[in-house]
Formats: C-alpha cells, sequence, structure tokens
C-alpha cells in the first residue's frame, strides 16, 4: 500500500496546483462495498476502525441522510446504474431475468457516449442483462486499461464486508489485519440477541470494515501513482444495510440507509457549489446516483431517468423505498421518508419477516437466532421478526433511532401518517408500481405482449392501478369475506391476485367464498391459479388443489415455477402429498452444482430453494447449506 499519510497531504495541497492547469471533464470512479450501514468512524463511531475512511471524509463531503431503495443488493444495483426505481423496471425482485426497454441505456452507456472509458470490477447484479454495456466488466476492469487521453467512470465492489463473510467468521478474511475488536465492546441493536455468538459476529463485521478500509486506501495509492487524485471525483457508499436480521433484507432504516462520501478535487468544487458546509443533511437515494453522475460530467440526463441531481439547488423532500421477493421469500412493502418520519406500509402483514425459508434457516447470526429461539431465550425485540408485521408503521427516528416505537395508531400522528400515505400512494401510482402486479403476472404479460415490464405497467390505465393499490391496501384489513367477492370476478389479473392475497390474510371463515375459489384454480393467470390453489389447501386440504399445484410445478416458464414452489413452501407439512412429484420429476430439472444443490444463481436456486424447505417441512433430511 501506498504511504496514506503522504497521499493525504496531497489531497491537502491539490488548491495550490490548480491555477495553471486546464480543467477537463472529471474521472469519476465509484468505490462501493456491500452489507454495511454508516458505521465508518466518520460517522460518529467510536467502535469503528476505520482511518483511511476517516482522513478522506475530513476533505470530502459526509452526507448523512443517504438510503439505498432496496435493502438488499440487485435490486438496489439496478436503481443506482439505471437511475430509475427497480419498482419501475420490474428489477427489485432478486435475481431476476428483466425484459427492459430497448431504448434504456444505463449510466455507463450514457456516459461512453459522452467520451468515457467505463470500466467495472466486477459485480453487476442488476437482474438485467449487462453485456456490451460497458467498455469492460471484469475482475481485471480497470481505469489503466483506457486509451490514453480518455477521462473514465470506473467502479469497483468490494465483496469483503458481504454478509457471507461476516456470518462465516472466516479468520482468513482478515489475517491482514493487525489489530482486532472486541467482542466485550460491541454495542448490539435491541433486535439482536446479545449472546456471546452474536457479539463475535459483530465485531467480525467491523473488522471487515476495517479490510475494507485497507482496500480503499489502495485503490486511491493506485489513483496517487497515475497522477490522477486531483483529477477525479471519488463516490464511496455501501449498498444497503448490515448483512444481519433487523438490516438486510427489511425495509426499516436499518435496511436502507448507508454511508456516502463524495470527494470533489478543488478543481472542481464549482460543481458542488451549492453544498457549503462539509457534511450535507440533504434526502439523497440510489435512484440520485445516475443523474448526479452524468451531471457532474456534464452529460445530458434521459428521460427515463427518474432520479434527481442531489447537488442541484432543490433539494428532495422525500425518498422511496421497496422490498419484494428475496431469495425464494415473498414479500411486497412499500415506504417513505421526509428526513423525520420512516413510514412503511406492508401488503403482505401475515407473513413475517423471518419466514420458514431457507434462508432464515443457515449459519452465523440467523443459526444463533434459532438456537436462542428453540431455549426461549429471545428478547422481544427479536421474537417481533417471528410474528406478522403491522399493517402500517411509522417511526420518528429523531427521537427513535433504533425504530422500536411504532407510532402508527398514535392520533397524534394521524396527519403525518395521511401525509406520508398520500405520498407513497401517489409515487407508486406515478411510476406504475410493477410489485402491485406481482412478480408472476408482470412477466407472464411482458411474455404475451413481447414488451419491457416497464411498458406493461404503463400501458395500464392510470384508474385500473388505482383499483389495483387500493384493493392491494385492504390486505390485513378485511373484516368481513364479502368484502373481496367482486374483486375475485375482476377483468384485471392483479385485482384478482390481490383479493385472494387478502383472504389469505383473513383469519375468519371464507366458506361464502369456497365456490369462487374452486373456480379460480382455472384461472389464465397462472399467479392466481397458484394462489388459489394455496389457500384451499390450507384450509381443506382440497384435491383439485394439490394437482393444480402439481402441474403449475411441471410449467416450462421459471418464474411461474418458482411462484408455485413458494406457495408449496407455505403449505407446511400439508405439502406432503406434493413430494413424490417434487422429488422425482420437478427438483431434478433445477439441480446442479451451485452449493452443492442447485442449477443456477437466479431461478433456479430460488425453485430448489423454496422445494428443500418443502421437504424439510414434511420431515426429510435433506442436505442444505447452512
Amino acid at each position: 500500500m501506498k504511504n496514506i499519510t503522504y497521499l493525504f497531504l496531497l489531497l491537502n495541497c491539490m488548491a495550490c496546483n490548480n491555477s495553471h492547469k486546464e480543467v477537463r471533464q472529471p474521472n469519476i470512479l465509484w468505490i462501493s462495498h456491500e452489507d454495511l450501514g454508516p458505521i465508518y468512524g466518520a460517522y460518529g463511531d467510536d467502535y469503528a476502525n476505520t482511518p483511511i475512511l476517516d482522513q478522506l471524509a475530513e476533505k470530502s463531503i459526509r452526507f448523512t441522510q443517504v438510503f439505498s431503495n432496496a435493502p438488499i443488493c440487485a435490486p438496489a444495483r439496478s436503481t443506482l446504474i439505471t437511475g430509475i426505481y427497480a419498482s419501475s423496471l420490474g428489477t427489485q425482485h432478486l435475481r431476476s431475468d428483466i425484459p427492459v426497454p430497448e431504448q434504456m441505456k444505463i449510466l455507463p452507456e450514457v456516459m461512453r457516449e459522452a467520451g468515457y472509458y467505463t470500466s467495472n470490477n466486477v459485480k453487476t447484479d442488476y437482474n438485467f442483462s449487462f453485456e456490451g454495456r460497458w467498455d469492460e466488466s471484469s475482475k481485471e476492469a480497470h481505469w489503466r486499461n483506457r486509451p490514453d487521453g480518455k477521462p473514465f467512470f470506473s467502479v469497483f465492489n468490494f465483496m469483503i464486508t458481504h454478509e457471507g463473510p461476516t456470518n462465516a467468521l472466516r479468520p482468513s478474511d482478515t489475517s491482514g489485519l493487525k489489530n482486532f475488536h472486541d467482542p466485550k465492546k460491541a454495542i448490539l441493536p435491541p433486535h439482536l440477541p446479545d449472546s456471546p455468538k452474536m457479539r463475535e459476529i459483530w465485531a467480525h463485521m467491523y473488522d471487515l470494515l476495517s479490510v475494507f478500509d485497507q482496500q480503499v486506501g489502495e485503490l486511491l495509492g493506485q489513483l496517487e501513482e497515475d497522477g490522477l487524485l486531483e483529477e477525479t471525483i471519488v463516490f464511496v457508499f455501501s449498498d444497503h444495510g448490515h448483512g444481519l436480521p433487523g438490516h438486510k433484507r427489511w425495509l426499516d432504516n436499518a435496511g436502507l440507509q448507508v454511508p456516502f462520501l463524495l470527494h470533489v478535487p478543488e478543481k472542481y468544487k464549482n460543481l458542488v457549489g451549492n453544498i457549503a458546509a462539509p457534511e450535507s443533511d440533504r434526502l439523497v437515494s440510489f435512484v440520485d446516483f445516475a443523474p448526479t453522475t452524468l451531471a457532474l460530467a456534464g452529460v445530458s440526463v434521459p428521460e427515463i431517468m427518474e432520479g434527481v441531481n442531489f447537488l442541484a439547488e432543490e433539494e428532495r423532500k422525500y425518498v422511496f423505498g421497496y422490498r419484494d421477493r428475496a431469495d425464494d421469500v415473498y414479500e411486497v412493502s412499500r415506504s417513505v421518508f421526509d428526513g423525520r418520519h420512516l413510514y412503511i406500509r406492508h401488503f403482505m402483514p401475515h407473513l413475517p419477516y423471518y419466514q420458514n425459508a431457507l434462508i432464515f434457516n443457515k449459519g452465523g447470526s440467523y443459526a444463533e437466532i434459532n438456537r436462542l429461539r428453540e431455549v426461549g431465550d429471545l428478547p422481544e425485540a427479536t421474537r417481533k421478526m417471528f410474528t406478522p408485521k403491522p399493517v402500517e408503521i411509522l417511526y420518528d427516528l429523531k427521537t427513535d433511532p433504533l425504530e422500536q416505537h411504532n407510532l402508527a395508531n398514535d392520533p397524534k400522528f394521524k396527519n403525518k401518517i395521511a401525509e406520508l400515505a398520500d405520498k407513497l400512494d401517489g409515487w407508486m401510482i406515478e411510476n406504475r408500481d410493477t410489485g402491485l402486479l406481482s412478480e408472476g403476472l408482470m412477466m407472464q404479460q411482458a411474455s404475451v405482449n413481447n414488451a419491457s415490464v416497464y411498458e406493461v405497467s404503463r400501458a395500464y390505465p392510470e384508474a385500473d392501478f388505482k383499483v389495483i393499490l387500493n384493493v392491494a391496501k385492504m390486505v390485513g384489513k378485511i373484516k368481513d369475506v364479502s368484502q373481496v367477492m367482486p374483486y375475485l370476478e375482476s377483468e384485471i389479473d392483479a385485482v384478482r391476485f390481490w383479493g385472494l392475497v387478502g383472504i389469505d390474510a383473513y383469519e375468519g371463515e371464507i366458506d361464502a367464498i369456497f365456490s369462487q375459489l374452486h373456480g379460480m384454480l382455472s384461472d389464465e393467470a397462472p399467479a392466481v391459479a397458484i394462489k388459489a390453489a394455496e389457500i384451499l389447501i390450507k384450509r381443506e386440504e382440497n384435491k383439485l388443489a394439490y394437482k393444480v399445484l402439481g402441474e403449475m410445478l411441471l410449467l416450462a416458464d421459471e418464474v411461474q415455477v418458482l411462484q408455485a414452489a413458494i406457495s408449496v413452501r407455505q403449505l407446511g407439512a400439508k405439502a406432503n402429498p406434493l413430494i413424490p412429484l417434487i422429488k422425482e420429476e420437478v427438483f431434478p430439472k433445477y439441480s446442479g452444482d451451485i452449493w452443492g444443490r442447485y442449477r443456477s444463481w437466479s431461478y433456479p436456486m430460488f425453485i430448489g430453494m423454496a422445494l428443500d424447505q418443502a421437504q424439510i417441512n414434511c420431515g426429510l433430511d435433506i442436505p442444505v447449506k447452512k
């Protein structure tokens, strides 16, 4: 590593060397890392050991109100690289293959057209193909590979802080450190049990951050070697919250808030002239990164981008978040934040965050929570993860930064809830939130119409989309099934689907609609038929419903198969009649070498995970990776 003291002395004296130089387009470097909230020392975390990041922060703008739009990597990265909400594109579900508009150009494509060399090292995970969109995207990608004289836009993503290394506790991951964090000094959040094992994991997470700190120093050292420090604007940020329960995959502030340092050399300070202080509390979210990068490069922002230049005079008033399918765990949740109050709406409140799924039955922090749960030694805040979610949540992050007190039922906040709920509704309708269509429906309609999911959702009249939203908002609030009956006859597939979700969440008798449910087993939309079958099996173990689910598991369309596999997992032990079919015909189609079980990292993996858990639920011993 280069002498870091010298490196930052050089940063300090940049201004004295610029007066005689011609100002050209800046190089732009994104340094991102995985799965950590704002816990650098520069953010006031005394437990952290991040000297390089802290020195960089002294000469940078430290943003304190920056948010991923999703609490998991693929939708977060899709949003970052496109400047479009993943929920608009249909890319909000983890590891999917979404048809996007042919005319859509992502950030590196627009930068390349403006004369930049674009390189990505190495993660993509955009939920659509990245082929042909970068000059170079590989483990060897580097600004040093560019033609002479070209400015560059380069991305480096560091995996060391990912939930995998955090939970694995491998000594080899931190072998380059001299000092380690003391687990006894760790301060755990209320939703994590305070056990020796959890403290060890928490301390290791900070050790991994120290490793990343060193990696940042190495990359900045390479800029210095190339004489590019005063020519390069540097972004440093994480992709979402910590890789631990209650953070990653959770649509709370703990899952969404990230650190972000923006280093702007003296010669380019005019580009951030609206921000006078070294610290900014402007509201920023990932959808804004692409438009802002283009603005810094002096490049026009494509109309399709939904983000804004966060360096412009007018500041954001709200940021929005989304949580949908992560692995084989299906959710639809949305959030809006105004700088103080975070409002969350769960459209599937009957499903706990911590579902009975393989992703929550693996090692590390998850294994520790499961162990403590078995012996009845979980704190109340952790136990809540296993229970149904409130339909609405309101947190005051100024008085309750750890998000322990839901104010949604407090009459004093009635107006604030109405304001934020209205903003969320308007945003979902304006951007035609594809989460309201469900993954199975949006992909079926895209296939039938030979169109992108973005185009499919925007083909809906506003009035129809409002109906879909209103039916989805009924879930968890239905007092009598008669409220839902008209929607089960709707011509709009998504209305029928959300009517069924409402019934699934309803705990009362549903005898009055059994005949409708039986008829829906032959619905032309697989997602609707699958949901109807799931409900009928849960309520009466209907033989025809088993037959329908079995047929859906054998479809060629992997997206629909995944929906069916998730429903089968949700059946618990009632899935037993489907086990012979799963073992003999379905699972072999999706088996392979990934984790020693699955065919690929996308739909086949999640189909396999759901089917593995279904078999475990029925008493089978499955050799899955822990």
